[in-house]
């Protein structure tokens, strides 16, 4: 039997890992299979050992392997009743043989990462996951987590192991054991500049530079700026709007108030502005994060 778990969601993927050890009845062998030889494939593939009549083989990474992944798509149908062989590929190249032997061979279980799009499934995850260990987790307030550090699991997930220690899940005890995520960050520096509040915007940006990428940033703040322009400039609603530029409704409604002060000579200049920059961004010899507070300064003093 063949089980090929392959996505980029690690979270989910770790966990259904788990479980199928748990499931076994036996110790699991495992495997990095982007550094084992040809010659050792029938050995692992084709029967039982001296101590066990079933095995369970974990074998990650194996489609690294330029020596052995060519070749295991031969292998694939001679893996023994026995074995149970569980690949772990967070990428995988569907044009290989290989692949295209595992989809007729063996049963893929593909773990997507969450996106904005998720963000009702995180929620209601929290909620499950907090009652899990015993921690009660109000809708409102797995709102405001998911809010706070995004969609990743792993992030949630440490997030509700804190407060379940704490055993309350208040705002204030949310707020003293996470940090924003990035594209929060972002938005809470947008909101200050559109504002015009020019020192918190400083104050912000040079928190953010001890410890975050600015083109990183940079490439956030642009989007939501463009995002800002387009409800500026549209009479849809942010929902319809969201499905039209295909953004995430959840950051389109966040956006939606701070684009009704603006009127379309404001929104078509800040987008002037940010255009600039991103050509600054990729020309100039200037440290990027003086770029991106100039931009913010920029709106801030417009």
């Amino acid at each position: 039997m063949i089980t090929l778990l392959t996505g980029e969601n690690s979270f989910e993927l770790e966990r259904e890992l788990g479980r199928l050890v748990v499931a076994f009845d036996g110790a699991a062998e495992r495997i990095d299979g982007s550094e084992i030889e040809l010659w050792q494939l029938p050995d692992l593939l084709m029967g039982a050992t001296l101590f066990a009549e079933k095995r369970l083989v974990i074998m990650k990474n194996l489609s690294e392997n330029k020596q052995v992944w060519p070749h295991f798509g031969e292998w694939v149908a001679k893996v023994s009743d026995d074995i149970h062989l569980v690949l772990i590929e967070p990428k995988l190249d569907k044009r290989t043989s290989a692949y295209k032997a595992l989809q007729k061979h063996a049963q893929t279980k593909v773990f997507a990462p969450w996106t904005g799009k998720d963000r009702p499934t995180a929620e209601k995850w929290a909620v499950q996951e907090a009652k899990d260990k015993g921690l009660a987790l109000p809708g409102d307030a797995a709102r405001y987590l998911v809010q706070r550090v995004g969609e990743d699991q792993w992030r949630l997930y440490h997030a509700i192991e804190k407060l379940a220690l704490l055993g309350e899940a208040s705002r204030e005890h949310i707020d003293s054991v996470t940090d924003l995520h990035p594209e929060e960050n972002v938005f809470a520096l947008l909101e200050m500049a559109l504002a015009g509040d020019a020192a918190k915007v400083q104050a912000m940006t040079s928190t953010l530079a001890q410890t975050e990428d600015p083109y990183r940033v940079f490439g956030l703040l642009a989007s939501q700026i463009m995002q800002l322009a387009a409800l500026a400039l549209s009479d849809d609603s942010p929902a319809e709007l969201a499905k039209q530029i295909k953004a995430n409704p959840y950051v389109l409604s966040k956006l939606a108030r701070p684009a009704a002060k603006l009127s379309s000579g404001q929104a078509k200049a800040i987008v002037q502005v940010a255009a600039e920059t991103d050509r600054q961004m990729k020309s100039l010899g200037v440290e990027p994060w003086v770029l991106v507070e100039q931009l913010l300064l920029k709106i801030a003093l417009r």
